[in-house]
């Protein structure tokens, strides 16, 4: 079967730069390799400085992000400790599940679908929690939730936030907002295939950690002897990492801090403000609510009797071109609409917003 090249602009994967694809075609190393693993303390470095933070445990976990959350969770919590999540969108629900199959005592802050998190609310669901969890950009939803409420009222919890879209794509300053562990995932905003977790955690959260979690595969003190404190001297072998991915994250990250951080957010807010008007132009509705929409990640509503699925389809064959559906109770009455990594760019607004037109009319 051959494969077509396709227009990534659902919720993930996105196309990849141009770099981190050609990086895919690099001569493959050995995971002890001293060439790759030289590449793999710059990645690391690189991943730092798009988390905004000086970590020294900062790495790509050989996993997509929802093994972030997982190793997140299994390093952190056990059983009895009780941990308070903010939910307003599918990826919440799922830091309530991880966190319950822990067997930590889990209080989950339900917020209205499209809305940002209520800090308050988070705040006062208990007195001394071990750990707070929330998504600073709620891939189901479109909406951006401010971090640092939540982390100025904390006390002595520990701080996860899921930035599996923001990273790359909006500022994520982890060390000057006080989140203490955080997780990501490749195919976003950072413009690399799927694969990887980009994961950091602070020596606060460090020193509280499980010290011998219930998944070997994600036990930070293990992977220690590998990557990121390990950088400075002896490497001893845990795994088989994806050298060839790390070799492409290393690429994306470098094309990302090439043209700077700040130029980067600002054509993410860009692109998602062109889309945002051009859609209300064609007489439709966005489903985050104002002032918190994701630049990067847009949903849409979808008119009423029009069949979302048969409109996805449509694009898809005659365009080549992706977006996504809407999640839970919203997989039918709400498009998700990507503009991620190199689609970060009026061109594709263009695109999607003439291909939606088109098809609509039909």
């Amino acid at each position: 079967m051959m494969l077509r090249a396709r227009t990534l602009l659902g919720p993930g994967p996105s196309n990849p730069y141009p770099e981190a694809q050609a990086a895919l075609g690099f001569p493959l190393l050995g995971h002890l390799d001293p060439l790759f693993l030289q590449v793999l303390d710059e990645t690391s470095d690189r991943l730092r400085q798009v988390f905004g933070t000086a970590n020294r445990r900062t790495l790509p976990l050989s996993a997509t992000g929802s093994a972030g959350m997982e190793a997140a969770f299994v390093n952190t919590v056990g059983p009895g400790d009780v941990v308070v999540v903010a939910v307003n969108g599918l990826f919440g629900q799922r830091m309530v599940e991880v966190a319950s199959r822990c067997g930590a005592e889990v209080m989950a802050v339900e917020h209205e679908w499209g809305t940002p998190v209520d800090a308050e609310r988070v705040l006062a669901a208990h007195p001394s929690p071990k750990l707070i969890a929330a998504v600073h950009a709620e891939t189901s939803t479109g909406v951006l939730s401010d971090l640092e409420p939540l982390a100025a009222g904390k006390g002595d919890a520990l701080l996860l936030a899921d930035c599996v879209t923001s990273l790359g794509g909006i500022p994520v300053r982890l060390d000057e907002w006080g989140v203490d562990l955080a997780y990501s995932g490749s195919q976003k905003c950072l413009g690399v295939p799927p694969g990887l977790a980009p994961f950091t955690i602070s020596d606060r959260a460090w020193e509280r950690r499980i010290e011998k979690p219930q998944s070997w595969y994600l036990d930070l003190g293990l992977l220690g002897g590998y990557a990121g404190e390990a950088a400075g001297g002896g490497r001893t072998y845990h795994h088989t990492a994806p050298t060839g991915m790390v070799v492409s994250l290393h690429a994306g990250l470098g094309r990302i801090l090439e043209e700077g951080l700040d130029a980067v957010h600002a054509r993410h807010a860009e692109a998602g403000r062109l889309l945002h008007a051009g859609l209300a132009e064609l007489g439709l509705e966005l489903f985050a609510a104002e002032g918190h929409r994701l630049p990067e990640l847009t949903t849409v509503q979808v008119p009423d009797g029009v069949d979302s699925a048969a409109v996805r389809k449509e694009l898809l064959e005659r365009y080549d071109l992706e977006i996504g559906a809407g999640a839970g109770a919203y997989a039918a009455s709400v498009w998700r609409i990507g503009l991620m990594g190199p689609n970060a760019a009026p061109d594709r607004v263009a695109l999607v917003l003439a291909a939606l037109e088109d098809v609509l009319a039909r």
